[in-house]
């Protein structure tokens, strides 16, 4: 998979465009949103490029568990472990960015 040239979430990644690390490993970055949608709105994106969630579950499974690992550590720093994970996948379901990443709300109690 590796890294797509026409990728944003891939040029954040790389630091070629600035972003506001939350959390970095060998492979996983994390960042904050810069629309965000609550009082805390993380991005967790691998570092490889998969295209959809559906996409990463069926190549590495193993990457899917961490980045919810990762979404539950982010949660109990900023929020007594509560959370929301989101994953947009497709255009119509509101999917902009074609690199999987899991949207981290928490920080405040979220509505339904």
């Amino acid at each position: 998979m590796g890294e797509s040239d026409d990728c944003l979430f891939c040029a954040i990644i790389s630091g070629r465009i600035p972003s506001e690390k939350v959390y970095e490993d060998e492979t996983t970055y994390a960042f904050k949103d810069i629309h965000p949608k609550a009082k805390v709105h993380v991005l967790i994106v691998p570092r490889h490029h998969y295209g959809s969630v559906a996409e990463l579950a069926k190549s590495d499974p193993a990457e899917l568990a961490h980045i919810v690992e990762v979404a539950q550590s982010i949660a109990d720093d900023a929020f007594h472990g509560a959370y929301r994970l989101v994953f947009n996948t497709g255009r119509d379901a509101g999917q902009s960015v074609f690199h999987v990443h899991a949207h981290v709300l928490t920080g405040e109690t979220l509505d339904e």
